[in-house]
């Protein structure tokens, strides 16, 4: 009886799960801007590019934040294509598999067009961007991962991206 008291107490005291991951050398980290953001990173530049790539993983709670294919819709209508092609023709979506944890992946490239902020009324207008974003699913809600800069500077970062995705664990 003792043993299972201890083992009760133990759960109750033990910290929740979280979302633990390796940042690719390379990365720079950045002050998360608000709480709903669990980190924040600047990818720098290659030559010729004028601007940084961000990553940024979001955690809103348990069951928020929308299912998959929501997250993989909406981040596909963030991007516009300059021949007038829907997104959807040029989205590539692939899944893996990182210590147990399903995550989803969706890769677009084109004109970056998503809010400037949650409601907000105006767009970005960034031609040559690509984005490539993730859905971790964890029993404790899921998390989202979203890269986004320059077609060039993205490339750069990918394989360092798809080691980050790798990474993830639910600890």
């Amino acid at each position: 009886m003792r043993l299972t008291l201890i083992a009760a107490l133990a759960f109750v005291l033990s910290p929740a799960a979280t979302l633990t991951f390796d940042a690719p050398a390379g990365w720079v980290p950045k002050t998360p801007s608000s709480s709903m953001r669990v980190a924040e990173f600047t990818l720098p530049k290659v030559e010729g590019d004028t601007e940084d790539a961000t990553l940024t993983v979001f955690f809103f709670g348990a069951n928020q934040g929308g299912n998959v294919q929501a997250n993989v819709d909406r981040w596909i209508g963030q991007m516009t294509q300059p021949d007038g092609r829907d997104s959807k023709d040029v989205a590539r979506t692939s899944t893996l598999t990182a210590h147990g944890l399903s995550i989803t992946l969706v890769d677009v490239t084109g004109t970056y067009t998503a809010e400037m902020s949650p409601g907000s009324a105006e767009h970005f207008n960034k031609p040559g961007f690509r984005q490539c974003a993730a859905v971790i699913e964890t029993s404790g809600g899921p998390y989202f991962v979203k890269l986004t800069g320059p077609v060039k500077t993205v490339a750069k970062w990918n394989d360092s991206f798809t080691a980050f995705l790798k990474s993830m664990r639910y600890e």
